[in-house]
């Protein structure tokens, strides 16, 4: 009855006389319920007060903590064509192991005797340059001698001048005393003419003097012409002298000419026989190059390219390889807001795909089938998903990882953060705060050492 009438029959009537209204009216209900709630309210209230574990979560991938355990595609370093394989996919090969052979695809490499041939080329440049080696010395010797002779026959020529010099000097002296014995004449001649003109001396003595003063006149001038082939003389030895050096000088300039001459074809044919060592190195190295080898022990993933009488360019990928032995590590990626609160050393939640988990992010110490994880790498860079990247390792004091984990499979993550109230992380997740802000005390120390 919804008792909504004002003519309100339970004030008139007395219902609990009747076996329905006692049934009805002495019942109490929801009694039991209502202790439940109250129970459940009181547990609820206790509840909001228990420590909270705040945390950040985030999916991620298994990979390895070093770049060089990582998969990888093996590449050829030069162009060729697939001749053999050595391996199939799934196959364990050891570091060094051969994987195919190639062939070469340049017509610039067909010949199989290059590598041979051009050591020949090496020897014949090399015995060339012996050669210039020699002639150089043999021009040196020869220059050597024409510079020995040179300063002999300067020696010579100077003498030679000494002595013409001291001819001028003893004509001259020659020349002197001839004038003086013509002026001698002379005055003896003009003294007995006159004496003969006076009737003192006789015709004969004039004649005499006058033979005597002829004979002193072609004294003098033979002995002028002396002095003068002297003068020549020593105008020949100065131009024997000139021209002694012009003509060694000539002599030494073309040895020196041909040394030069000889030791620039000997530096052209050094630079020759480098260029060939060069190229023999790299012939070597790309026959070397024509079997491609496991860089590291490992296990044949793919065939990137398959077949036989297949070409391929240079960096093509040829066959991919995963390390046999690595260190695994768990790459996850967190929210640009929750960087902030990530530090290196924090330990970090893991939970690979296929491993059942009963996870309880907020009570770590309850939940079961995570493994334990720290942070070594934080990426200072945002990738390409807009998150930024954070490698995990196996924490050493938490139980081991799974073998049969793959490389590639998986995981989830949960940053494990500050201990906070229920209720708190309640108000928080509510009114879409992010966790609480914290440093770890080595952090602490190292900003305000920063700071000083």
């Amino acid at each position: 009855m919804l008792n909504i009438s004002h003519n309100q029959l339970n004030k008139r009537i007395d219902l609990s006389k009747f076996k329905s209204g006692q049934n009805l009216m002495e019942k109490v209900y929801y009694k039991y319920f209502n202790r439940f709630l109250l129970a459940a309210a009181i547990i609820l209230f206790i509840v909001l007060f228990l420590p909270w574990t705040q945390n950040i979560t985030g999916q991620g991938v298994v990979t390895t903590l070093k770049p060089n355990q990582r998969p990888q595609h093996i590449q050829s370093q030069i162009p060729g064509r697939i001749e053999e394989w050595f391996v199939q996919e799934g196959d364990f090969v050891k570091q060094g192991d051969t994987i195919l052979r190639i062939s070469e695809i340049k017509s610039d490499y067909f010949d199989d005797k290059l590598v041979e041939r051009t050591n020949d080329q090496i020897q014949a440049k090399t015995s060339s340059v012996t050669a210039y080696e020699g002639k150089v010395d043999a021009l040196n010797r020869q220059i050597d001698a024409l510079k020995y002779e040179q300063k002999l026959k300067l020696e010579q020529t100077q003498n030679k001048l000494m002595q013409s010099r001291l001819k001028v000097k003893s004509d001259s002296i020659d020349l002197e005393a001839a004038k003086t014995n013509l002026k001698i004449a002379e005055t003896q001649f003009n003294r007995i003419q006159t004496l003969q003109q006076e009737g003192l001396k006789a015709v004969r003595d004039v004649e005499e003097k006058r033979l005597k003063l002829q004979e002193s006149q072609a004294k003098f001038i033979s002995q002028e012409n002396k002095y003068l082939t002297s003068q020549n003389e020593v105008i020949n030895s100065r131009l024997e002298l000139s021209r002694t050096n012009a003509v060694f000088a000539d002599k030494i300039s073309k040895a020196q000419s041909d040394m030069f001459t000889a030791q620039s074809s000997g530096y052209d044919t050094q630079a020759q026989v480098t260029k060939l060592e060069n190229a023999y190195s790299n012939y070597k190295k790309r026959n070397s190059l024509l079997y491609v080898t496991a860089p590291q022990d490992g296990f044949i993933n793919k065939a990137m390219t398959g077949g036989i009488g297949v070409t391929f360019k240079e960096g093509a990928e040829l066959v991919g390889i995963m390390p046999a032995n690595y260190d695994m590590a768990v790459e996850t990626f967190v929210r640009p807001i929750d960087l902030p609160l990530l530090h290196i050393g924090e330990e970090v939640r893991v939970q690979f795909d296929g491993w059942p988990a009963i996870v309880f992010s907020g009570w770590p110490n309850v939940s079961y089938g995570t493994y334990g994880a720290k942070v070594v790498a934080i990426e200072r860079f945002i990738s390409p998903n807009g998150k930024y990247r954070v490698l995990l390792a196996p924490d050493e004091k938490d139980h081991e990882w799974p073998e049969a984990v793959r490389v590639g499979s998986g995981a989830k993550t949960i940053a494990l953060l500050e201990d906070v109230p229920i209720w708190f992380e309640l108000w928080r997740q509510i009114n879409s705060f992010p966790p609480n802000y914290y440093q770890p005390e080595g952090s602490k120390t190292a900003s305000k050492k920063d700071k000083k």
